[in-house]
């Protein structure tokens, strides 16, 4: 382009869509790996500091993991308002864990990851975003294969969160955004608890995988709304889902959201409060009516396989 100047040399592209690339400059890699299960990249970047990329595609940045991760953890823990014990699927740079651990009431997360190559590079090159929340005396990190962990445990939780690269077909996690894998996590819910799902990209082209995700989730729970936070690091805003078999409040009041932060949380937030929970719980009309018009549940049998995965190139 005319009067840029490029600061790097390296770069990762994220094929977004067959006619669309999302690129990060690159000017330092950190770690890299190809593990049993994915390939792996800690980079230092020019613009959104460290990222963690797994099969090419962007996980999170330091410099904007805030608003992705305080939105996947705190508007179901906020419903909840007194949780107690969580699992978290995923979520290998320790910021999931370290989110829900603000809340003064938690007394047990289990983190489940089935990559402990990843998890470890994290701890190792990745201290912005698990704060030491590893060394909390309350988390339980396994490593394992969580559709193992959930056909074989007797444990149940108050909130489960989904937090799962995405179902990319050389990835792991194909299994993990189905009907049979939704239901296995209703079956460990407590009576009055939330199930939180990472649920894709809500970009028009993109809209709708998110809307067949939250399909399927319907299938399975009472009550499902979609949410969406702004991810300027995946070059698109992107979406969530939020379950319950209890009634979800779909227009929070802002001061009682603040009250109840204060009140029952260490504080510290960047991103959510009352005004935003009730600014992303707020569906968009194009996203309202994806989801309306589809019929489509994902199984084990016929899994969602999101487009992409991407490249590091030299320029």
């Amino acid at each position: 382009m005319s009067g840029s100047e490029l600061k790097a040399d390296l770069w990762i592209n994220e094929y977004i869509t067959p006619w669309d690339i999302y690129t990060h400059g690159v000017t330092k890699i950190l770690a890299h790996c190809q593990t049993q299960y994915q390939e792996m990249y800690i980079v230092e970047t020019g613009a959104f500091g460290k990222g963690l990329v797994l099969d090419g595609k962007w996980q999170s940045c330091t410099v904007d993991e805030f608003i992705y991760h305080e939105a996947l953890v705190h508007p179901p823990l906020i419903a909840h308002q007194n949780p107690k014990r969580v699992l978290v699927l995923g979520g290998g740079e320790g910021a999931t864990i370290r989110e829900v651990l603000r809340w003064k009431s938690i007394e047990e997360v289990t983190m489940i990851d089935i990559d402990g190559e990843v998890v470890e590079a994290c701890k190792q090159h990745l201290p912005e975003m698990h704060q030491d929340a590893f060394a909390d005396p309350r988390v339980k990190l396994m490593i394992a294969d969580a559709l193992e962990v959930l056909d074989t445990t007797t444990d149940t939780w108050d909130i489960i969160i989904s937090d799962l690269s995405d179902p990319i077909k050389s990835g792991p996690s194909f299994a993990l955004f189905t009907k049979e894998y939704f239901t296995k996590l209703k079956r460990v819910l407590n009576p009055g608890g939330y199930v939180m799902v990472q649920a894709g990209p809500i970009s028009p082209p993109e809209v709708k995988d998110h809307a067949r995700l939250v399909n399927t989730l319907k299938a399975v729970f009472g009550n499902v709304t979609s949410l969406s936070a702004p991810t300027p690091s995946y070059g698109r805003a992107w979406g969530f889902a939020m379950c319950s078999e209890s009634a979800i409040a779909l227009q929070p009041q802002p001061e009682s959201v603040d009250r109840l932060l204060q009140a029952k949380t260490t504080g510290g937030y960047r991103f959510i409060d009352g005004i935003s929970l009730l600014g992303i719980m707020q569906t968009p009309l194009y996203i309202r009516q994806a989801i309306a018009s589809e019929t489509t549940v994902y199984t084990l049998n016929e899994p969602p396989k999101f487009f992409g995965t991407g490249v590091v190139s030299e320029q």
